[in-house]
């Protein structure tokens, strides 16, 4: 079964990013043949070809209107 997602939504993984967060929360900033994601723990951008991502999404968590800024990007802060 495949779950409906769209852009900018706030899902769940399966397993953790093996980041030092451990964050299994993720934002979709691309769709297409291949899906685009944040870390919602580190910020880091994932590539996951569609079929790949359908096997990892565990739940959407909620929908957004625009992409969530997990981190500063000020260098000062």
């Amino acid at each position: 079964m495949v779950i409906p997602y769209d852009l900018y939504d706030e899902v769940e993984m399966k397993k953790p990013h093996p980041c030092i967060a451990r964050s299994k929360r993720f934002q979709i900033v691309r769709l297409g043949a291949d899906i685009k994601v944040i870390c919602l723990g580190c910020g880091h951008v994932l590539l996951i070809d569609r079929d790949r991502f359908n096997q990892k999404i565990k739940r959407v968590i909620a929908h957004h209107e625009k992409p969530i800024v997990p981190f500063s990007t000020d260098p000062l802060a």
